[in-house]
C-alpha cells in the first residue's frame, strides 16, 4: 500500500479523494490529512481513516482540534506548524500527495512534495499558474512523477500517447503527431444570459453551476470563465504548449472533458459523466481502471453535444488569463492573486459581477514585468498584487 497525504481533505477534491479511497481501501494507507480550518470535518475525517498525522494551517482551528481528538483518545499526532508539515512531506511517511488546497496556500507544501520526487495528483492549479517554470523545473529536476487531476488535463493525459505521457512538462507535441489540444469548458451558468444583465449577477447566481458541484471560489471562477483561463495557463505548462497549439472550445454539456487534435486529422476526447472522481480514479489507479464509484454515461439519456468558440466580450476573464499566460510568471501570479481578492469581494457584496475581470485588469495593467528566480519572489507579487487589489475596492476606485 503507498502512503497517501491529502492537502485540502476537507474540500470538494479530498471529498471526492476519499470516496475513491473508500471504494479501492487495499490501494492506500493515508497518513496524512491536511486543511485550513473545517474543524468538525477534520474530526470526523480522523475517525473514520485515523491518519497518522492531522494539520490545520488555522491555529485556532488547530487548537480546538486537538481538544476534539483527546476527548476520543484519538492516536491522530497533530501537526504544530506548516514546517513540520513541509518535512513530513519530505519523509518516507509519504509516498504520493493529493495536491488540493485551493489557492496561493498550496503552493509551497506542493512544491516540497515535488523537490522530494514524491507522486503528485495536482488539484491545486495554482501551483503552475503561479510558478508554471520553476515548477516544471523543480519537477524534472527530481523526478517526481506528475499526475493531472483537473477533469480538463487529465482528459488531455488520456489522449495523449505514452511518449508524452512520461515526458509531462517536456512534452514534444509536434513531434509526437499532436496539432492541437482542445480545452472544453461548459460556459457557466451565464452562457445565454444577456450582457446587459451581468452587472445585476448576484452571488448565489454564480455560484449555481450547471453540471458540477464545486465550491464557491471555483463556481464563480467558472462563471467568469476565469477558471478556464487558469487551465489554459496549466495546460501550456503541463503540455509544454504553444499558443497555436493551445485552444478552449465551449462545451455545455461537459460529457467531453477535453480533446486531442492530431496532424492526420483526427480527435481524440474523453468523455464521461461530470464527477471529480472519474479523474481522481484515474490517477490513483496508476493509470490502471479501478473503482471511481461513478455511473457510465448513458449515451442514450437524449443529450446533445454542442460546441462553440468563447466569446471574450462575455468572459473578459478568460482573455485577460490567456494574454498574461505568455507575459510571464510575474503576469500570471498577479492575474491569480487578484482574482481570489475580487471573487472574496464578490460574494461578500463589495464588487459587481462585472467589476471581477475590471479589477484583475487594473491591477496587471499597474505591474511592471519582473525576471523571477524564486518562489519568494512569486510570493512576494502575490502578496503585493492582493494588497494593491484591496486598496483599490476600498477607495472605491473601479468603474
Amino acid at each position: 500500500m503507498k502512503k497517501l497525504a491529502i492537502l485540502g481533505a476537507t474540500g470538494s477534491i479530498g471529498a471526492s479523494t476519499l470516496s475513491v479511497c473508500r471504494a479501492n481501501p487495499d490501494l492506500y494507507q493515508i497518513t496524512l490529512l491536511a486543511a485550513s480550518s473545517s474543524v468538525n470535518k477534520m474530526f470526523l475525517l480522523c475517525q473514520e481513516f485515523t491518519p497518522l498525522y492531522v494539520s490545520m494551517s488555522d491555529k485556532k482551528s488547530r487548537l480546538r482540534l486537538t481538544v476534539l481528538l483527546k476527548q476520543v483518545n484519538s492516536p491522530c499526532q497533530l501537526l504544530d506548524n506548516e514546517e513540520q508539515l513541509l518535512q513530513l512531506l519530505a519523509s518516507n511517511e509519504v509516498d504520493s500527495v493529493m495536491a488540493a488546497i485551493v489557492g496561493g496556500a498550496g503552493l509551497k507544501t506542493t512544491l516540497a512534495a515535488v523537490e522530494a520526487g514524491k507522486e503528485i495528483f495536482l488539484a491545486n492549479k495554482e501551483a503552475l499558474v503561479m510558478s508554471g517554470a520553476l515548477f516544471i523545473e523543480a519537477v524534472l529536476k527530481s523526478g517526481a512523477k506528475l499526475w493531472p487531476v483537473d477533469s480538463e488535463h487529465n482528459a488531455i493525459y488520456q489522449a495523449l500517447s505514452s511518449t508524452l505521457q512520461n515526458s509531462i512538462g517536456a512534452c514534444d507535441l509536434q513531434g509526437q503527431g499532436v496539432a492541437k489540444i482542445l480545452l472544453t469548458g461548459s460556459g457557466g451558468p451565464f452562457l445565454e444570459k444577456k450582457l446587459a444583465d451581468f452587472k445585476a449577477i448576484t452571488p448565489a447566481q454564480a455560484v449555481k453551476h450547471p453540471n458540477w458541484s464545486m465550491g464557491q471560489k471555483i463556481s464563480i471562477d467558472s462563471a467568469t470563465m476565469m477558471n478556464k483561463g487558469l487551465e489554459y495557463i496549466e495546460a501550456r505548462w503541463l503540455f509544454n504548449a504553444r499558443v497555436d497549439q493551445l485552444q478552449v472550445v465551449i462545451h455545455p454539456q461537459s460529457v467531453i472533458h477535453s480533446m486531442v487534435q492530431y496532424k492526420d486529422g483526427s480527435v481524440i476526447a474523453q468523455m464521461g459523466n461530470p464527477d471529480m472522481r472519474v479523474p481522481i480514479a484515474h490517477v490513483m489507479g496508476g493509470g490502471s481502471r479501478i473503482d471511481s464509484g461513478v455511473a457510465p454515461f448513458d449515451f442514450f439519456s437524449g443529450v446533445n453535444l454542442n460546441f462553440a468558440k468563447p466569446d471574450f466580450n462575455r468572459y473578459p476573464c478568460l482573455k485577460l488569463a490567456i494574454d498574461a499566460c505568455y507575459q510571464g510568471q510575474h503576469a500570471t501570479t498577479t492575474l491569480n492573486a487578484v482574482n481570489e481578492v475580487a471573487v472574496e469581494a464578490f460574494l461578500n457584496n463589495q464588487i459587481k459581477f462585472t467589476q471581477i475581470s475590471q479589477l484583475v485588469e487594473r491591477v496587471l495593467n499597474s505591474r511592471e514585468t519582473q525576471q523571477i528566480n524564486s518562489i519568494e519572489h512569486l510570493l512576494q507579487i502575490d502578496s503585493e498584487s492582493k494588497a494593491a487589489a484591496r486598496q483599490l475596492i476600498k477607495r472605491d476606485l473601479l468603474c
